[in-house]
């Protein structure tokens, strides 16, 4: 059956600005390896007939240098408001066994460290995006406004092999701290979007 999400996103990773795998999946990290959180807000949608407007889902990764060299690591939470019949759907869709964007991620993972519930905030606030999961998750990216531009719109990529989008903004870390799953990390790069489609 198929389903269709509509949202808003926000990320953060260890790369430096900006995250050369953004660029492109085949080019190395900034380091060793790269660390990214990926949060969804889905304003509305359904997978198989399971209304579920208003859920978030926010997952963690943990990647070698060169991500398409694969044995990715990934950690996933699921609003705690979930029913039980919204968080099995969304942990496929997510997990990629329902087709879609994550679809062409999975077998890039070579293990999945843990799902679970947990109590996710995030608020987008102009320029700003907030992620918070318990006391594993707290981050605050900024959308970059190039020097000169007098608009105020922040500067975007285009055409980019992202699993959100092919167009998203690119963002700074204000506040970043991860320990989830066993993955640390500080983040100091960011994308955002204020809307992704997907369906399949």
């Amino acid at each position: 059956m198929a389903w269709n999400l509509r949202g808003s996103y926000a990320e953060t990773c260890s790369c430096e600005l900006m995250c050369p795998c953004n660029l492109s999946f085949d080019h190395g990290a900034t380091y060793d390896h790269c660390r990214a959180c990926l949060a969804f807000t889905i304003r509305d949608g359904q997978i198989e007939g399971t209304d579920v407007g208003g859920r978030r889902v926010v997952t963690v990764i943990d990647t070698p240098k060169v991500m398409t060299d694969g044995n990715w690591r990934l950690g996933m939470y699921v609003d705690a408001e979930a029913t039980d019949e919204q968080f099995d759907r969304l942990v496929q869709v997510f997990g990629g066994q329902l087709g879609g964007p994550m679809a062409a991620l999975a077998p890039l993972v070579g293990e999945v460290v843990g799902v679970q519930r947990a109590a996710i905030e995030l608020t987008d606030d102009g320029l700003r995006h907030r992620v918070r999961v318990d006391d594993a998750v707290d981050f605050e990216i900024e959308d970059i406004v190039p020097f000169g531009v007098d608009t105020g719109r922040p500067v975007r990529f285009s055409g980019m092999f992202h699993p959100v989008a092919s167009d998203l903004t690119m963002a700074e870390a204000r506040r970043s701290r991860i320990d989830a799953f066993g993955i640390r990390y500080e983040g100091k790069t960011g994308l955002s979007t204020a809307d992704f489609t997907w369906s399949a």
